[in-house]
């Protein structure tokens, strides 16, 4: 049985008259199981789906990666093309109130931008989503695995510290524990689906290897939150995948260009550019 990822929203587009947006979402399938990681930011996913040919009326479950918007934004538009009531898997911490902290260059006084999940939780329950929260790995399936909270045990992957939530008191460092892949037990080995890796992509692989006990990675998928790294911090993700044993590479939305022309060089025909449209099948 193959593993089939199909990518209904990005930031790129990989193919003509599909919509592109700063987001993502992935459609998951194996052995009769759909399950969507994320939503995208707006409409794209639902939009992209039509024209693909994708029944969203099958989808099963949904995975939210985090509370961000342009993961969680697209969550009005799918439950309604769904259609009926869908189980939600997050972190209790999605609800959050996340900003992005934008510092002037100059020394001028920082802004905050609201960046966390805009739909009230009321309207999504209307709307049929069944909301399961957790903290620590799910099995959706015999095959399907959360990460839960991802441990951070790497010496060079970091939180952005312009991520931030905001306090009784103030405005306060995001520890984004609500950040989690997605993880698919295939026959070649493991195949871990990221939303943004905001806790570290090779935190994300390492902790896949032990919730599931496979050593096998064969593939990693999505965003890597490398869009931010510089060159050492790439390099050192990149010695780190190959550590692991990782196979095959695709990469979405927040890897960042510099970061995906340095892993299409070290994984060659191995590499995929990950975006709206494509459709994998291992």
């Amino acid at each position: 049985m193959k593993v089939r990822l199909t990518t209904l929203c990005d930031n790129t587009v990989g193919s003509s008259g599909l919509a592109g947006e700063w987001g993502l979402s992935i459609l998951a399938e194996y052995r009769g199981e759909k399950v969507l990681l994320d939503a995208g930011y707006e409409d794209a996913a639902v939009k992209n789906a039509d024209l693909l040919g994708v029944d969203l009326s099958g989808v099963d479950i949904i995975v939210l990666s985090h509370g961000h918007l342009d993961h969680a934004g697209g969550l009005v538009p799918m439950l309604q093309r769904i259609g009926r009531k869908t189980e939600v898997y997050a972190h209790p911490d999605v609800w959050a109130p996340k900003y992005s902290a934008s510092r002037q260059p100059w020394g001028g006084e920082t802004g905050y931008h609201f960046i966390g999940i805009q739909h009230r939780r009321e309207t999504l329950e209307s709307l049929g989503a069944d909301f399961r929260y957790h903290k620590t790995p799910v099995w959706l399936n015999e095959y399907m695995v959360t990460t839960g909270e991802v441990p951070m045990v790497t010496s060079f992957e970091s939180i952005d510290d312009n991520l931030c939530v905001k306090t009784e008191t103030g405005y306060a460092p995001d520890p984004l524990l609500d950040d989690q892949a997605l993880v698919i037990k295939s026959e070649r080995g493991l195949v871990v689906v990221l939303g943004c890796a905001h806790r570290g992509a090779v935190n994300t692989i390492s902790h896949a290897k032990t919730i599931t006990g496979v050593d096998r990675v064969y593939a990693v998928v999505g965003g890597t939150h490398l869009l931010r790294a510089g060159e050492e911090r790439i390099n050192q993700t990149i010695a780190a995948l190959r550590e692991l044993g990782v196979v095959k590479v695709g990469v979405s939305h927040c890897t960042g260009f510099p970061a995906a022309a340095a892993l299409a060089r070290e994984f060659g025909a191995d590499f995929i550019f990950n975006s709206t449209g494509t459709v994998i099948e291992f």
